[in-house]
């Protein structure tokens, strides 16, 4: 069915009663969401990990017909949901062609809208939005103008058009009167200086605007959500409290809760699937991944205000992915397996998501990446293989066995030289891999359960990647040996310190 193009057509469409109405983007807003709700349809679809919790406060905050803000640290989807929104909105718009703020047809506001309807009349030329068009997102930072936002007055129109300075038709508008109609979005709104955020009082209490001190005023249709990390009211900003308290929703995002949601956000954002090549990932390898991020979330070393973004596991297991695909292609091997030194090697991807305390200052961004991927690991390890004995593995180490693995060895070589540790090749069935999978596959599962018996302490391994046994206990003249009580008034060697 063909749109209408003229004022007189639209008159004629399913959208007279709606148009005539002059239904407000928030009451289009609750509508659409009150449908979804009714037939059971996703309302975030993508959004993983907050059913239970933003979302219902978002729904809440739009049946409410609310202007609202997502507080939360960074990497916690604020600006995807903020983007989502639009999928509230309905799938056409009409408008009055041309117009800079998508007047309705049949209520417009700005001073051109009003002289062409009223000389054109049904004849009057209407376009559509489509409801990504209307939306309106701004970064917010310390150079933004109440020009940027609002308008001011163009010198230029008014010589050009002959127009006094004080006409309307010498308005250049700003994003929010642009927005009109549609969903206004401002992400880190701490960075807004103080008196750009008093700009905004009045569309959000009176819902108007005024442009440069001229009686201009806008009466714009237009629902404002923004974003804001908590930390930043301390850090580099705040939120004025007038404009706080006009704020209908205060809502607040959170980290996954489960590694289960991690890796399905992981999987869902990263970019995994290879131009067609075959890739076998490892749930394990996931796993370790994703668990690095939630380390760095406890660990003292890492400031908290800061946050740890889930990019960091996004652009870890990208990385992790290429580096195996790295070496398929050295090695000219069809299936793409990473390993756990992939990971190691996938520290750049790492050290840039964390924002250091003193003591991990001190000790340096890599050592500190190091450490969570090994607590990443033991985590792990205890998952997949606690309670299997692997001592004939650790006894075969303590006889004097070692074994290199680069990251950079191809399959075939590195399974050989696995093969020759006793009791090693036996245990993958613990990880559902048999002697009938491909190389690759039995190489990254010994490999893990290698890693996870040096993250435990129990064999040892240099930066070469030089698996070795464990660290001896040294002489009472070296080192000072300690004591646990096995009964009252005696002891026994336990190790050294």
């Amino acid at each position: 069915m063909s749109v209408a193009r003229s004022l007189g057509e639209l008159r004629q469409s399913s959208f007279t009663a709606q148009c005539l109405a002059s239904r407000r983007v928030k009451d289009e807003l609750r509508e659409n969401l009150m449908s979804r709700l009714r037939e059971g349809v996703p309302i975030f679809p993508g959004i993983v990990g907050y059913d239970d919790t933003v979302v219902p406060q978002i729904v809440n905050a739009i049946l409410s017909r609310h202007n609202f803000i997502l507080l939360g640290l960074r990497g916690q989807a604020k600006s995807r949901i903020l983007r989502a929104l639009t999928a509230l909105l309905d799938p056409q718009m009409p408008y009055v062609a041309g117009c800079e703020i998508h007047d309705n047809p049949y209520a417009p506001i700005c001073r051109r809208c009003l002289e062409l309807v009223a000389k054109e009349g049904d004849a009057t030329p209407i376009a559509w939005l489509t409801p990504e068009h209307r939306y309106v997102e701004k970064l917010a930072t310390p150079d933004v103008t109440i020009a940027d936002l609002i308008g001011d007055i163009d010198p230029i129109k008014a010589a050009r058009g002959g127009h006094e300075l004080s006409s309307e038709f010498t308005v250049h508008y700003g994003l929010l009167p642009r927005a009109n109609r549609g969903i206004f979005a401002i992400n880190e709104l701490p960075d807004l200086a103080g008196k750009i955020q008093v700009g905004l009082f009045n569309i959000m209490q009176e819902g108007d605007v005024q442009i440069k001190g001229y009686p201009i005023r806008l009466p714009l249709d237009v629902a404002i959500v923004f974003s804001a990390n908590p930390e930043d009211y301390t850090a580099r900003g705040k939120i004025i409290t007038p404009l706080k308290d006009r704020i209908g929703s205060e809502i607040r995002t959170h980290y996954p809760a489960t590694v289960d949601e991690g890796i399905a956000i992981t999987a869902q954002e990263a970019w995994i699937q290879r131009d067609g090549s075959r890739l076998h990932m490892p749930k394990y390898v996931q796993e370790i991944i994703e668990r690095i991020a939630f380390a760095a979330r406890d660990d003292k070393k890492i400031d908290k205000r800061s946050g740890v973004s889930q990019r960091l596991p996004i652009s870890a297991i990208e990385n992790v992915i290429s580096n195996a695909e790295r070496r398929a292609l050295t090695h000219s091997e069809k299936l793409i397996v990473p390993r756990i030194s992939d990971i190691y090697a996938a520290l750049p991807a790492i050290t840039g998501k964390l924002e250091l305390e003193y003591e991990g200052e001190m000790k340096g961004a890599d050592h500190v990446s190091r450490e969570l991927i090994r607590t990443a690991i033991a985590k792990t390890f205890d998952t997949y293989l606690h309670g299997v004995n692997l001592s004939q593995v650790v006894q075969w180490f303590d006889l004097g066995g070692e074994i290199q693995l680069s990251d950079n060895a191809g399959a075939e070589e590195a399974r050989q030289g696995l093969s020759q540790i006793q009791g090693l090749m036996e245990k993958l069935s613990k990880l559902n891999v048999g002697p009938k999978d491909a190389d690759e596959i039995q190489v990254s599962a010994a490999e893990f359960i290698l890693e996870g018996l040096h993250a435990h302490q129990k064999i040892g391994r240099n930066e070469e990647r030089v698996f070795t046994a464990g660290d001896k206990p040294m002489k009472v003249a070296e080192k000072q040996a300690t004591f646990e009580r096995d009964e009252p008034g005696f002891g026994r060697k336990r190790g050294f310190n």
